[in-house]
Order: structure tokens, then sequence, then C-alpha cells
């Protein structure tokens, strides 16, 4: 497991290489649900994601061999921008494995970056074709099996512990389990009154399947948000999210998509259906913790493009 000193050294060797993102009320969210709500805002960090800390974590922890020989990771967005960009800024050649469904605008950015970009079918074979290339010497920086990249995910929940006003939950959004994993160990070691409840889209339900079944297991993707679609969480990320986390809520992508629209509106902030689900869950946890919960949400990526938004909220008709 992942300890509060693991997370407290990695945001010492990342400090200076990504933001600390801000920590807010938001009056427009309070008063859409009708209880307060803080929100963590690190889809304002470096690369439009909280990916950013735990690739800088494992980046800046190479050996001079692994350096040379460069990295590879697989993504379905989010994790291939931050590994693309944060390599670049450390002098690192980076190779990124991305899914047809990656948005085109994340494989854009890769590229902008300096790195190499392979494009599979979907994102079975993407896991398939990274393990490929570790094995032909290159270091895999795995978006949620790495300890330090799930300790470096976990200075999210190290901010917002010391950050955030009194909150009783605290939603995270789920894909492979990276974040939820650090920030639940952040969360259990600083404020362990907390409830911690994940969040997954219908046809990205990994960490789901994994708890229904008592361990991983892989799981058939259809959700339009690519950046949850993990076909398997890994054992790491199990074991965090089986003893410190309340409850997984799954939500349709429609109303992941009516919650970017919402974000926009109310919280005045520009969200991916990944972080846009968590306000569809946090109804649900109002609704079952009742009105005197205070509510925190990890708003954890913004790599969505209008025309992407847009076109969901025509697919779902919410206009």
């Amino acid at each position: 497991m992942i300890g509060i000193s693991d997370i407290e050294s990695a945001a010492e060797r990342i400090a200076g290489h990504v933001l600390r993102t801000p920590t807010v009320p938001s009056p427009g969210l309070s008063g859409l649900l009708g209880v307060p709500v803080t929100a963590k805002l690190e889809l304002l960090q470096r690369t439009g994601s909280f990916k950013a800390r735990g690739a800088t974590a494992k980046l800046l922890s190479l050996s001079e061999a692994e350096r040379a020989a460069g990295v590879v990771a697989v993504s379905g967005g989010n994790h291939g921008i931050a590994l693309a960009v944060m390599a670049a800024a450390l002098d690192v050649k980076a190779t990124v494995v991305m899914p047809r469904s990656a948005p085109t605008r994340a494989v854009e950015i890769a590229r902008e970056a300096g790195a190499t970009v392979r494009i599979t079918e979907d994102m079975g074979g993407a896991f398939r074709l990274v393990t490929e290339l570790r094995d032909e010497g290159l270091t895999l920086v795995h978006p949620f099996d790495d300890p330090l990249v799930v300790a470096g995910q976990g200075t999210v929940g190290l901010e917002f512990a010391d950050d955030a006003d009194e909150v009783t939950d605290v939603l995270v959004s789920i894909g492979g389990g990276g974040l939820i994993a650090g920030v639940a160990a952040a969360l259990r070691a600083r404020r362990p009154g907390v409830r911690i409840w994940g969040v997954e889209t219908e046809g990205a339900e990994a960490m789901s399947e994994a708890l229904r079944a008592g361990g991983p297991v892989q799981v058939p993707l259809s959700s339009i948000s690519s950046t949850l679609s993990a076909p398997t969480v890994s054992a790491l990320t199990y074991d965090h999210v089986s003893a410190l986390v309340t409850e997984v809520l799954v939500v349709p992508d429609r109303d992941a998509v009516r919650g970017c629209l919402d974000l926009a509106e109310h919280a005045k902030v520009w969200a991916e259906p990944a972080a846009g689900c968590l306000l569809p869950a946090a109804r649900q946890v109002v609704e079952r913790v009742g009105e005197d919960c205070r509510i925190g949400l990890v708003v954890c990526g913004g790599n969505a493009s209008p025309r992407d938004v847009m076109t969901w909220a025509d697919r779902f008709e919410l206009h």
C-alpha cells in the first residue's frame, strides 16, 4: 500500500515541475447540488490533467540507462499527453501508444511535444503493443500499475487535504484507478473521517467489476470517455480502492456529458466526461448521505475539445 510518506516524497520530487492547482469553493455548484461544494481544479494542471504528476514522478526516478533507452506509455489520451510533454521537458525520448478512439487533439499534442505516437484499433491492442515495446527495451511508464506513479497522483489528495475547507465526501473518477488510489491514501492519512467515492461511466467499469469479482478482471469497453477506459485495473489500485473507498458509483455517458455542460455553466470550467461524471454521482451521494454533507470534487482533466463535447451533446440530445 502507498503510504503518506511515499506521497510526501513524491510531492518534494515533482515540486517545481508541476502546478499546485487551485482548491476553491464553488458557489455555482453549491447552488446546483444544494450543499457546499469544493472543487480541486486539476484540469488547470500542466498538460490539462493530473497525469503530469505521476508521469513526472516516474521520469525523475529513471537511471541514466533508462533515460537513454527512452520511455513508453499506453494511454486513452491524458497520460500520453502528460508523458510526451514532461518527457520533452526532461529531455527523455518518449513513445506513446493510443487507441483509435483517443481524442484527436490528444494525439496531436503528444506528437507536437516530440513523442512517437503509435495508434492501435482498440485499448486492448494498445496494452499489447506497449508490452511488446517494453520487452524491446523501453522503460514502461504505466498509467496506474506503478507505485511511483500512484504516489505522484496522490499529491492531488495531499494538496486537497491541506487546502480544502471542511468536507465530508470526496468524489474521484476512476479509469485504471491510479488517481483514486493515491488520493485515498493521502486523505485517509490527513482526513481520516472523510468518505471517498469512486466514479465510473457505463462501459468503462473496470473497478466496479473488479470489486464484484474480488480482483482485477478484463472488461469490455464502450464508454465515450476514453480517458476512463482501462480494460482492467491493477492489483495495486484494486487493493487501495477495496480498502479505502466507500463505494464506486457508475453513471451513464449521457449524464457525464450533461455534467460537462453543467460544469461549464455553473462552475465556469471546461471539463471532459471523466470529470463531468462527478456531478451526477454527487447527486447520488447527496441523496444517500443527506443535506448535511459537504462535497469535494477532484476535477481531474479538461482535454476535450468543444467539438467533442458538442458532438456528444447532439448524440444525447442535450441541447
